[in-house]
């Protein structure tokens, strides 16, 4: 009686589906298998296959990422392959005769993508650093010029990048909770403050005392001569020689960073993942403590805006766009990044570009007049500075030798901070792949070199004395 009343039920269903698909004028799907392989996969992996050649005289391909594993094939340059993925720093390469392998990231080269098949990078490279894929739209514009300077002194958000600052001591421990040693590598030409002597210039007020005690003077002599104000001019350019104390630049670049920083958080917020802004605190003030400037108030942030790209204000403060953090895969990556972004504070890269332009104009005459106004000296000036340019001074182009220099202080940082130095390259090679006409990449190709000079430059030079730490995981 149940064999009867089931057997109905099952006939029931099956007249339902025919009625069901004879009223749509579907046919049924027939029902798939448990463990049906995912035939599509290969063709996904193909279709999202980045193009790229051999970029050493001959280059072993790998049965997985790992040197010791058997070779599948040995190439020459020049040899073309397909790049379907990467696993740390070794990439998944196809070959031309079928066979497939991996590759250390910096033995082949991807190409620039064009503007339509960008999309193929990002495929490959969906980033475990952020969440979801990484997307272009006509909206990640990116900020311009315009937007830096006229954006407002966002203190709110300023406050809150401070928050996230990290202790030297909590990014030790971080560290060691993951393995980072640190290691001691010589750098030759790492900036490094001088140490203050007993026998130290006046103090900045003291000098502007002085010149203010001057200036008061020839103004009481009537010293406008001839329709042009002699005095001012003369006192003008008596002050923009007199050099500074590493005392007085030290307090300049500590009253620009916020308020520099600051301006470009009035620009673009800082992205809601209180998860990833402490990551990249950790490995920041972890990386910057390997440098000759441990001391300074070290703050990282990531802002809201889907350009790739990156902001080093003097001072300490490092600012990284979201579109740049989520196309990294992991800490390395994210460590090569700011260890660029940490060289240019280092080595003064902005601050001399202010300091340039302030020689330029009538900053420190502005400045001078409101000593005793309140507020230090070099915070007037700071302040003086962002009010008549905004932040614009981040999209000043420093010259190519300060680039460079960046990139070859990142490999070093990294290795003294416990990564491996080819995770630049990787980075490098990405950034590429998104292509030259990609409008995430739009504000950082009118600052730097183009991608492949300076992967060329990093080819040539070699990694010398950093043999040892290039084999890290």
């Amino acid at each position: 009686m149940r064999i009867a009343q089931r057997s109905s039920a099952l006939l029931f269903a099956l007249l339902l589906v025919t009625g069901t698909a004879a009223a749509t004028g579907k046919k049924p799907k027939p029902a798939e298998p448990v463990n049906k392989p995912a035939a599509s996969s290969a063709k996904q992996t193909e279709s999202n296959a980045q193009p790229a050649v051999i970029r050493k005289p001959t280059v072993d391909i790998h049965g997985s990422p790992d040197f010791s594993s058997p070779t599948v094939a040995t190439l020459k340059r020049d040899a073309t392959v397909s790049v379907t993925g990467q696993q740390g720093l070794w990439f998944r390469v196809a070959l031309p005769d079928g066979q497939a392998g991996f590759v250390r990231v910096n033995e082949v080269r991807l190409a620039y993508a064009s503007k339509e098949t960008g999309g193929t990078a990002r495929a490959l490279f969906t980033g475990k650093a952020g969440k979801g894929r990484v997307s272009e739209t006509a909206g990640v514009r990116g900020l311009d010029e315009s937007e830096l300077k006229a954006a407002a002194y966002d203190a709110v958000q300023l406050a809150k990048l401070e928050s996230y600052r990290v202790t030297p001591q909590a990014a030790a421990k971080a560290a060691g909770g993951k393995g980072w040693s640190s290691s001691k590598i010589a750098y030759a030409t790492e900036f490094k403050p001088k140490q203050a002597s007993g026998n130290s210039q006046s103090t900045q007020g003291e000098k502007r005392g002085m010149f203010g005690a001057a200036r008061g003077l020839l103004s009481a002599l009537g010293s406008n001569i001839g329709g042009s104000n002699l005095g001012g001019s003369v006192l003008g350019a008596a002050d923009k020689v007199i050099p500074k104390s590493e005392q007085e630049i030290t307090e300049e670049e500590l009253a620009l960073g916020p308020q520099i920083a600051g301006t470009i958080l009035g620009a673009a917020a800082l992205w809601k993942d209180d998860a990833a802004q402490r990551r990249v605190n950790l490995i920041g003030r972890w990386e910057a403590s390997q440098t000759s400037r441990p001391d300074l108030p070290w703050a990282f942030g990531i802002i809201d805006t889907g350009e790739v790209n990156a902001f080093a204000a003097p001072g300490g403060y490092i600012l990284i766009t979201r579109g740049l953090y989520q196309l990294l895969s992991d800490d390395a990556e994210v460590a090569a990044v700011l260890g660029h972004e940490i060289s240019h504070v280092v080595q003064r890269d902005h601050y001399e570009v202010i300091h340039k332009q302030e020689m330029l104009g009538a900053g420190k005459d502005i400045a001078m007049s409101q000593v005793g106004g309140g507020g230090s000296l070099a915070t007037n000036m700071a302040k003086d500075y962002l009010a008549k340019h905004g932040a614009l001074v981040m999209m000043t182009g420093l010259d190519r030798g300060a680039e460079y220099r960046s990139d070859e202080a990142s490999a070093i940082y990294l290795a003294r901070a416990g990564f491996n130095p080819l995770a630049l390259y990787a980075v490098l090679q990405k950034m590429t792949a998104l292509g030259a006409s990609s409008a995430q990449l739009a504000q950082l190709y009118k600052t730097h070199p183009p991608l492949d000079e300076r992967m060329d430059r990093i080819d040539r030079n070699g990694y010398k004395g950093l043999e040892q730490y290039t084999s890290r995981d």
